[in-house]
């Protein structure tokens, strides 16, 4: 099962959450389990499924593979990503965060490696953590549309920032309109401005 699969991410069904969320109630965010999902940086993007599905189930033979590999292969990067693609598409966020770490010690900019750490992060309820993660994603490649995207969603339902989270996928729309990130993008940002304008509030600018 492809990691950005685990629940529904920036699709058609995020505008009314966005809508709903913010006339109903200003109230802290709710967990990562109710909100959209991030999308896993190193798989391609899903058709923006409108609802959850079901974990794949945790795949411990591979598991035990790859850590073989990687403790006999003290430099194999994608041992190590690997692994924690294991842990994550069982959602195992806290197992597979130590070996996305040991990843991206050897290999430092590795985006992706970086991104998806963030996300583990995020599922593992360290909002803050997983946003400097992002930051060190952008910092690295400051037009790597996932993270951009995937920003966007956590600072939106992580942190109940929805100006933060207007002005990542402000971004990515500037760089990538077309793109199926960036087409989600949009929809969130219909999503903020139909509730402001619903709600008597501004309107995210920039689109």
């Amino acid at each position: 099962m492809k990691r950005d699969s685990l629940a529904f991410a920036i699709s058609g069904t995020l505008f009314g959450l966005i809508v709903g969320w913010i006339i109903g109630s200003q109230q802290a965010a709710p967990p990562p389990g109710a909100a959209p999902a991030p999308v896993a940086a190193a798989a391609p993007a899903s058709n923006a499924p409108s609802a959850p599905e079901q974990p794949a189930a945790f795949d411990a033979a591979r598991a035990t593979t790859l850590e073989r590999q990687a403790a006999a292969e003290p430099a194999n990067v994608q041992a190590r990503i690997e692994l924690g693609d294991v842990y994550f598409d069982g959602q195992r966020y806290a197992q597979a965060i130590p070996w996305y770490e040991a990843a991206l010690k050897l290999e430092p900019r590795n985006v992706n490696a970086s991104t998806d750490l963030a996300i583990a992060y995020y599922y593992s309820n360290q909002v803050d953590r997983a946003l400097e993660q992002f930051d060190k994603s952008l910092a690295i490649d400051p037009k790597h549309l996932k993270t951009l995207l995937n920003q966007g969603i956590v600072k939106a339902w992580g942190k109940s920032d929805l100006t933060g989270a207007a002005e990542a996928w402000q971004k990515l729309v500037a760089i990538a309109p077309d793109s199926e990130e960036g087409r989600r993008a949009k929809l969130g940002l219909d999503g903020i401005n139909a509730a402001h304008q619903n709600g008597g509030g501004s309107a995210a600018g920039g689109q």
